[in-house]
């Protein structure tokens, strides 16, 4: 146990690449996600198109493989979005890729409110942006909010894909002290961490569901 008590703090200092890569996908990829699935509803044929196949190819590629694409591939273009700076890049794939996967949560989510309430609701006068508002996206809302409960789990988990490009979040601090002591103490540490970060997560969300449902 002493030897876990002076590794503890060694792993934790990875913690900010790791909540910074949640917190920073989260908070983008889920208006980005809104966005693409309304315009994957709408009539407009190449809105539509595109951003389906934009969900077409973000879900049937794997995330690590497009955070090697934005890193390497985008300059090997001559596309120079961040340097050599490889946080920003993590930030850009894991985004792009979050949000087609809440795109998909979404769209599915708006077509199932049944067209009859707002063909109802335009009879009564109500604008477009009154029934998105009043309507549609409170039921969106409910009906998506455990479906998004399971990518923000599956999102904390795969934020240890970073250490592909060198940054040091738990894993790679993990994986370095398992090499040097030669132990897989290290790894059952991270995995308490990951255990403890998604247990408050689901807690959390367990609240937020509570609380669509009383309401509603």
């Amino acid at each position: 146990m002493t030897y876990i008590f002076k590794i503890i703090p060694q792993i934790l200092d990875g913690l900010g690449i790791t909540f910074g890569t949640f917190g920073v996908t989260l908070v983008l990829s889920l208006p980005l996600g809104m966005l693409i699935a309304l315009c994957r509803v709408s009539k407009n044929k190449v809105l539509s198109s595109i951003s389906g196949i934009y969900t077409w190819v973000l879900r049937g590629t794997p995330l690590l493989l497009q955070m090697f694409f934005v890193f390497f591939g985008l300059p090997a273009i001559g596309i120079q979005l961040f340097g050599r700076m490889r946080l920003p890049y993590v930030y850009l794939a894991f985004v792009l890729n979050y949000a087609a996967y809440f795109a998909e949560i979404f769209r599915s989510g708006i077509q199932s409110v049944e067209k009859g309430q707002i063909e109802a609701a335009r009879l009564l006068g109500f604008k477009s942006s009154q029934i998105n508002q009043k309507i549609v996206m409170p039921q969106v809302v409910k009906r998506t909010l455990p479906s998004i409960g399971n990518e923000i789990i599956t999102l904390i988990k795969d934020t240890s894909l970073v250490y592909a490009l060198g940054l040091t979040e738990i894993f790679k601090i993990a994986r370095s002290i398992s090499t040097r002591d030669v132990t897989i103490a290290p790894y059952l540490v991270v995995g308490c961490i990951y255990l403890l970060i998604t247990a408050i997560i689901t807690k959390i969300l367990g609240l937020a569901e509570k609380k669509v449902y009383y309401e509603e």
